[in-house]
């Protein structure tokens, strides 16, 4: 028998043996009966070593025994403690790989007013590898190319790390594609891929900035987030307050009137179509456990900036658990006064929605925290800053935390950043002449990929 060539010679005579006695068996009267006691077969340590391999690899043991002439029954006895060694260490056997390699990809950006679109953009990238680097275009870049920034790199270096999708960020990064930065991704930062939206980046002199990614055969396209651009929300910041009617109270709110003539022409009203599908995409899905302790913060987060990151955060270390609670535009209207808020409710989430520091939103919180709202949710402790805004008209107000300072699980968070909404849109008020001419500069290019703009697949 071929596989007797195999077999170790004390099998061999084991075997001889076994044949001498069922002969001997064959010819004596049988004893009472007893059970059959299994004969083990011993192996050759090379065959060995192939047999505990494939169970080890979890193959068919019929195709194991019908190629080594046994029974499956045989197999059942064998245990891989038998061996005084590891598989790996045989030389015979390769090692196998430990997984395959990670892809990174690369996204760049001036993430100036940070929105729901810069978000999404991320999100999308991060769908096309592994792990994302984000660069924030350094703010020369940005003036050369785009006009001023409302944001200080420190502040957009905070809102870009804050987001659930990033794992890497590069500070300073240019706002074209060199061949040197390129180069310095692909051999420093081990990038695979570059990505950008669907809308043109065009520089001063109307060439592409990503041509050179585009050559290498490493760019990837994402489909651009519908409905708001950072143009877009400095537009609705210039048309809502007019220069002379500007003026701030002693919580930095902003108070003025509707510019009437950019309102009648409803051009800067928000063109954000709302999807259950988007709020998903954003949400993490899942909910708190058992004995978890739920965090509760709530407010407009208009404008979503670094103050919004940093309390967030801070919120975020007290519990195992954050809720945040957006309140509906008629709040924040009555509480902060004209124009607030400027964005709406559902663009307010979803920037919420997608910091890292949250678990979960409440889509149009009600003003005041009460009892039910807490039995509902399990709220454990519920947090507020001490930066905050409100209507200097707005007199004689209840205490919207009254329940749960009455309950003692309420408690008063030192803002770790004195940036308020207001703050900000002041930023743009201070310097409207520069602000209009940049606006109306992109909302020309802006205008041109709306008129050009196609279908793409995806988001």
């Amino acid at each position: 028998m071929f596989f007797s060539l195999f077999l170790h010679p004390h099998t061999r005579e084991e075997k001889r043996r076994e044949k001498e006695e069922t002969q001997q068996h064959n010819t004596t009267p049988h004893p009472p009966y007893k059970k059959e006691q299994k004969t083990k077969l011993r192996l050759s340590p090379l065959i060995e070593q192939i047999v505990f391999k494939v169970i080890l690899n979890q193959k068919n043991t019929r195709s194991v025994a019908a190629l080594l002439g046994l029974s499956t029954s045989y197999f059942t006895g064998l245990g891989v403690p038998q061996l005084p060694f590891l598989w790996s260490d045989l030389g015979i056997f390769p090692k196998k790989k430990n997984g395959k390699k990670r892809i990174r990809v690369y996204m760049d950006g001036c993430f100036d007013l940070m929105h729901y679109g810069h978000a999404n953009a991320l999100r999308q990238a991060k769908a096309l590898g592994d792990e994302l680097v984000v660069g924030v275009v350094s703010d020369e870049e940005i003036v050369a190319n785009k006009g001023p920034p409302v944001l200080s790199m420190e502040e957009r270096l905070a809102l870009v790390s804050g987001l659930k999708w990033v794992d890497e960020v590069i500070a300073n990064a240019p706002y074209e594609i060199t061949e040197k930065f390129m180069n310095t991704l692909f051999n420093e930062h081990k990038i695979d891929y570059i990505i950008h939206g669907d809308d043109p980046c065009l520089l001063p002199d109307g060439t592409d900035a990503y041509a050179l990614a585009k050559k290498a055969g490493r760019y990837k396209q994402i489909k651009r987030t519908e409905g708001v651009s950072s143009t877009d929300i400095v537009g609705r910041i210039l048309s809502y307050v007019r220069v002379p009617e500007v003026s701030q109270d002693h919580n930095g709110s902003l108070c003025g009137e509707p510019h009437k003539e950019s309102q009648s022409k409803g051009s800067h009203v928000s063109q954000f179509l709302p999807t259950s599908r988007r709020i998903v995409q954003f949400s993490n899905g899942k909910g708190p456990a058992p004995n978890a302790r739920v965090v509760y913060i709530d407010g407009a987060f208009d404008l979503f900036h670094a103050g919004h990151v940093e309390i967030l955060k801070s919120a975020r270390q007290l519990g195992d658990f954050l809720l945040v609670g957006i309140h509906t535009d008629q709040i924040v209207s009555e509480h902060r006064g004209n124009p607030h808020p400027i964005m709406h409710l559902h663009e307010r989430s979803l920037s919420v929605l997608a910091c890292r520091y949250v678990d979960e939103v409440i889509i149009g919180a009600p003003w005041e925290v009460t009892t039910d709202m807490i039995t509902t949710f399990n709220i454990s402790l519920v947090v507020h800053g001490t930066m905050a805004e409100s209507n200097p008209l707005l007199t004689g107000e209840n205490d919207p935390y009254k329940v749960p300072k009455s309950m003692g699980i309420f408690r008063l968070l030192e803002s770790p950043k004195n940036i308020t909404t207001s703050s900000v849109a002041q930023r743009i008020m201070a310097n409207h002449e520069a602000f209009l001419k940049r606006n109306a500069k992109k909302a020309e290019s802006e205008k041109k990929y709306y008129a050009q703009k196609k279908y793409v697949s995806g988001d």
